[in-house]
């Protein structure tokens, strides 16, 4: 199951669900809100949409990758329907309740919220896009095409979405508490150049929980699957082969 970022959708994923659809049987959803999912009309949980959506199609215990948003989605679902999850990887984040302090991070987050609260959308798909260099980059360091995806899928999303309408997404609680509750194993794939924030959480992460360890992508920042899909694809491949 591959669990796209925050604003982005299953597009994200496109080097990877030809790869490892030859071998395994490869779900992409597109999250509630993004992508060509519908909006929220009422309170819910990113987990329990996971969860109905892996009992619809009658499968699982599933291996979960996240990128992201997609990767607290991941833990959240092995610490609500753990009966669901095989095992875990996750890539720049921890759990769905994040923190950052490093200040290349709070003035991206300040900059996007901004524009966000203005109903700017170029604005607000420039400063989310921004993520994806880390803070020892900017975006013109990266391959054109790579952003060029990652800015054509986040204004797809954004445009989906106003200022103004509610906040429908229910947290999940507790999650960095219980996390030591959680037995499957969990690989971080991180960015090697990420911001310190996005790397921080995961490592904490395999840290906490029963059987964790973390490997990194160099050269690649909050989105290594994109960047370098064959470094990213080796990792993933080795670690499915271990389960």
């Amino acid at each position: 199951m591959l669990l796209h970022g925050g604003f982005l959708d299953h597009h994200m994923w496109d080097d990877q669900i030809p790869v490892f659809a030859r071998h395994h049987r490869v779900i992409a959803p597109d999250a509630r809100g993004h992508g060509r999912s519908a909006n929220a009309t009422a309170p819910f949980r990113h987990t329990d949409d996971l969860a109905a959506l892996l009992r619809h199609l009658d499968t699982g215990p599933a291996v979960l990758v996240g990128v992201s948003m997609g990767a607290a989605t991941a833990v959240d679902t092995a610490l609500e329907h753990p009966d669901l999850v095989a095992a875990i990887v996750v890539t720049g984040a921890g759990t769905s309740e994040p923190y950052f302090t490093d200040p290349w991070t709070t003035r991206n987050w300040a900059d996007w919220h901004a524009a966000m609260a203005a109903g700017d959308l170029d604005a607000s798909v420039e400063a989310f896009t921004r993520f994806a260099s880390g803070p020892h980059r900017s975006l013109d360091d990266l391959d054109p095409a790579v952003v060029g995806r990652l800015r054509e899928m986040t204004r797809r999303t954004m445009a989906k979405h106003t200022a103004d309408e509610p906040n429908w997404m229910t947290p999940v609680p507790d999650t960095w508490e219980r996390a030591a509750k959680i037995d499957v194993p969990v690989l971080a794939i991180n960015g090697a150049i990420d911001s310190p924030d996005h790397n921080g959480m995961a490592e904490r992460l395999v840290r906490t929980v029963a059987h964790g360890r973390v490997t990194s992508v160099e050269g690649t920042s909050h989105y290594p699957n994109m960047e370098r899909p064959d470094a990213y694809d080796r990792i993933l491949e080795d670690f499915l082969t271990t389960l």
